[in-house]
């Protein structure tokens, strides 16, 4: 999957059992209401080896729950199948022998209703440990519940993705949802440009709130003045790219991108039509017309860096951009805002807009370890750092993020070739 990180600060401030199973049952709910829409043939494709199909994912978060939490602190727990520790394991070596991610859309038993059966065997149990946690290990219980909890949200945003995927590889441009919110009716003006004092700067999580360990620790950095626009690059300016000969002129492409565009013959990004009347775009609402005033979306490191050196700027720097959004009010298009496809938005005077929200941006940074990182011990401890290497960061949520999952500090990272996420740009530029 997108490689979201799955970890927990040590700093996590303890939740109340009563308000967490609150929280549980919440999120639990919202993972099955994604998949609601869906048919049953719908929760079984892989339809390329990044992609899980979806009843995989509903497997996957309860396994997490059961395999950290149910088997070493639930008394007499009893596992619905002991196969599924093989078939729903993701990455964790040090646990068990995990299924081969490229196989997942192999498999069709269990079925979609033995997956359900085994999320509502966890969800009794885990609603019993919640109400009556050992005494003694109540502390490090919250803690992996709130991983947990974390963690299936991430998967919330990975089975959008993975679903519109999934059903864009069908001709007949099948609709998730044809009830999304429509998005509103606003024309972007020229860009502006916000400046940013350089010097030494604190980056990365800091107070007591939840935060991924690639957050941490909270250290120092030197940045040099820098300007940050006031908004994302729009559909209608890369369109100005495209026919600019953007995806021809190798001298704007790094050597990587320039190779991998060229054997995949890239010529826009993912899920664009070219039309008789114009550009369409395959949505989770279906082919639409192409929204020219929103966020382009769905485009790679490689691309987001082309079109950065095309408009004589670049992309900023991760450190860059958390000091821009340090400050920021986290508005934005999230899950909950029910468009699940980023929209334009009014730019506010005085602050850069969809800061958090509408897409994922692509940053010049590379995912590698802040100064003095270590790693959880134990299996919870095998995420992250094995793989700071090959990928890049990108900043600030989407509009299939949960709202509540998002915040200035968070990493999340794909290799530069990856475009399937919601990813976006916003240009920087020095002073």
């Amino acid at each position: 999957m997108g490689n979201l990180a799955e970890r927990p600060d040590q700093r996590t401030a303890p939740v109340e059992p009563d308000d967490l199973l609150t929280r549980f049952e919440r999120i639990r709910a919202t993972s099955e209401a994604i998949c609601a829409p869906l048919q049953i043939e719908d929760y079984v494709i892989q339809s390329m080896p990044d992609v899980s199909p979806p009843k995989w994912h509903l497997a996957h978060i309860s396994w997490f729950f059961e395999a950290f939490l149910l088997k070493p602190y639930l008394a007499g727990y009893k596992p619905l199948n002991d196969a599924y520790d093989h078939l729903f394991n993701s990455y964790y070596e040090t646990h068990s022998t995990p299924f081969a991610r490229t196989q997942r859309g192999v498999i069709s038993r269990p079925g979609v209703e033995d997956v359900y059966r085994f999320r509502r065997h966890v969800d009794r149990a885990m609603g019993e440990l919640l109400s009556h946690p050992p005494p003694q290990q109540a502390a490090e219980i919250m803690r992996r519940v709130e991983l947990g909890l974390q963690h299936e949200q991430q998967h919330q945003e990975l089975l959008l993705m993975d679903i519109k995927h999934i059903l864009a590889q069908n001709p007949l441009h099948p609709v998730y949802r044809s009830d999304l919110k429509p998005a509103p009716a606003v024309r972007n003006d020229h860009v502006r440009w916000h400046e940013y004092a350089g010097g030494v700067h604190h980056i990365g999580h800091a107070g007591s709130g939840f935060a991924f360990d690639c957050e941490t620790p909270r250290h120092r950095q030197f940045i040099e003045d820098f300007q940050l626009a006031d908004r994302l690059v729009s559909n209608r300016e890369f369109l100005s790219f495209i026919a600019d000969g953007g995806y021809a002129r190798s001298e704007l492409w790094l050597s990587d991108g320039w190779a991998y565009i060229r054997q995949h013959g890239w010529n826009a990004p993912l899920y664009w039509h070219r039309a008789d009347d114009g550009w369409c775009e395959m949505t989770l609402g279906g082919l639409q017309p192409l929204d020219l005033e929103a966020p382009v979306c769905h485009i790679s490191f490689y691309e987001a860096d082309a079109y950065a050196r095309w408009a004589g700027a670049r992309l900023p720097t991760e450190a860059e951009w958390e000091v821009a959004a340090a400050d920021q009010p986290r508005l934005g298009n999230f899950l909950e805002s029910d468009h699940l496809q980023p929209v334009a938005t009014s730019v506010p005077h005085g602050r850069p807009a969809q800061m958090f929200g509408d897409v994922w941006e692509w940053t010049a940074s590379a995912f590698r370890p802040y100064p003095g990182f270590q790693p959880l011990e134990g299996s919870l401890g095998e995420y992250n750092g094995k793989f700071m290497s090959g990928q890049m960061v990108l900043r600030g949520g989407c509009c299939a993020t949960p709202e509540a999952h998002i915040r200035a500090s968070y990493r999340n990272f794909f290799q530069p070739a990856m475009r399937w996420q919601f990813a976006g740009l916003r240009l920087a530029r020095e002073l």
